[in-house]
């Protein structure tokens, strides 16, 4: 374990991006059920305000997103100071992706079907980081044997089959199943083979001439 730690994190220094997304993932869980508890009266949290007006945690997520990408910057990939500002990053991050819904729409839409997409931006962004720290730019890594080579070819070959799966569920018009596809690659196959939403750019390119393929979509949609 150890020598794994040291080759595949410490030597390509991945150790603050690691950092950042634990940081990350562990901000959005604890942000999600701190909002869930406010919305329900319960708890000692509530709604920070000032001058009358409600103040977003994208807020001090942005502020936070600054000062620990500027620090990372700065302090590069070793280092205590550049730990604690992946750290910093992290967290800012998380606190701005929760929003991701209310940025795309510039409206408070945290609570309503369009707020989902703020679960899968960080789903999504998730999913990308961890691929990065499971070998996915396995680059910086010295000394490796021939298998150990050998397995991160499959690696790379497997995230890239998998990621054809997702483009062609995202062109089917099945975001979600796209997105959740990046970490599970059935669920990014079965968007790939299923029939294509109406309107989506693939039903539009392939469809045009398959009424009987279209009709079929139409009534699909229409069930769901």
């Amino acid at each position: 374990m150890g020598d794994w730690w040291q080759r595949n994190i410490m030597e390509p220094g991945k150790l603050p991006l690691l950092l950042a997304l634990a940081a990350f993932v562990l901000t959005f869980a604890v942000t999600r059920v701190i909002t869930r508890l406010i919305r329900a009266g319960k708890g000692p949290f509530g709604n920070v305000k000032a001058g009358g007006v409600h103040i977003h945690h994208v807020v001090p997520g942005v502020v936070l997103t600054v000062v620990g990408g500027f620090g990372a910057v700065a302090g590069g990939r070793h280092g205590v100071w550049s730990a604690l500002a992946a750290v910093v990053f992290g967290i800012g991050a998380g606190l701005v992706l929760d929003e991701f819904a209310l940025i795309l729409h510039l409206d408070d839409v945290y609570w309503s079907e369009a707020g989902r997409k703020s679960v899968e931006a960080v789903v999504l962004t998730a999913a990308l980081v961890g691929l990065v720290l499971a070998g996915f730019t396995p680059f910086g890594v010295d000394g490796m044997s021939q298998g150990e080579l050998q397995d991160r070819a499959n690696v790379i070959a497997t995230v890239a089959g998998n990621f054809l799966f997702s483009l062609l569920a995202l062109a089917k018009g099945k975001a979600r199943l796209a997105i959740f596809g990046v970490i599970v690659p059935l669920i990014a196959l079965v968007g790939a083979v299923r029939l294509a939403r109406p309107g989506s750019p693939w039903a539009r390119r392939f469809y045009a001439r398959r009424p009987r393929a279209r009709a079929r979509a139409r009534l699909r949609a229409e069930r769901h």
